[in-house]
């Protein structure tokens, strides 16, 4: 008779119907419905701004209960932050993809200023997050500083063409940013209220045209 004492069996966490850990699934779903909530409360807070949003209205247009909402965020104000974080990873992501193309400085900017014109036009968390700084005065909870990021870019690349000689070397590249940043939003905001922002990018095209002429048009964009 065999006296080997009986291996213990080592402990396995639960798995799901495909052979992955439980815990993995419901962490992969947790994360799938924080996405939905946010995508509804950017939708909600774009449409109507947020006073008059309430998570109640955020739920059904995610298609959750309020319960589902609350188990991620703890109240509006929380929602509002993190769209306005997504709006401004958003405009860190399109900065990334412009620098990827190593394009020299001022092409840099143009098409830095023109894609966050598209996103404008077409993202809802962008025009959220555009809405939620203009009414961060409503909203009791710390939101991030706004412009200063996209200002910040837009200096750096300006910087660059001032070193290539692509500005007039009398041109202060911190000046000539935030001539350009207060242009562009103000235009935004213009185009929104008065076009649902259909015409933004033309609006831009004007602005790169009057500030900077050196940037020209390529002949596609």
């Amino acid at each position: 008779m065999d006296s080997a004492q009986p291996t213990k069996m080592s402990a396995k966490a639960p798995t799901g119907t495909r052979g992955r850990p439980v815990k993995e699934l419901k962490q992969e779903r947790a994360v799938r419905t924080r996405s939905v909530v946010l995508a509804a409360a950017a939708r909600a807070f774009a449409e109507r701004g947020f006073p008059p949003v309430t998570v109640q209205d955020v739920a059904e247009l995610a298609g959750m209960t309020k319960g589902a909402v609350y188990f991620h965020f703890a109240n509006k104000e929380a929602l509002a932050q993190a769209v306005a974080n997504d709006f401004y990873t958003y405009l860190d992501s399109i900065a990334t993809a412009v620098q990827a193309e190593a394009l020299s400085p001022l092409p840099t900017v143009r098409q830095l200023l023109l894609r966050t014109a598209r996103a404008f036009r077409d993202n809802l968390t962008i025009q959220a997050g555009a809405r939620l700084q203009i009414e961060r005065a409503y909203i009791g909870i710390d939101m991030p500083v706004p412009y200063v990021g996209y200002q910040s870019m837009v200096t750096a690349a300006l910087r660059e063409a001032a070193e290539a000689g692509e500005v007039p070397a009398s041109t202060d590249p911190e000046v000539l940013a935030r001539v350009i940043v207060s242009a562009f939003f103000g235009a935004q905001h213009i185009s929104g209220i008065l076009n649902d922002r259909q015409d933004i990018a033309d609006r831009i095209e004007e602005i790169l045209a009057t500030v900077l002429p050196a940037a020209e048009r390529p002949a596609q964009d």
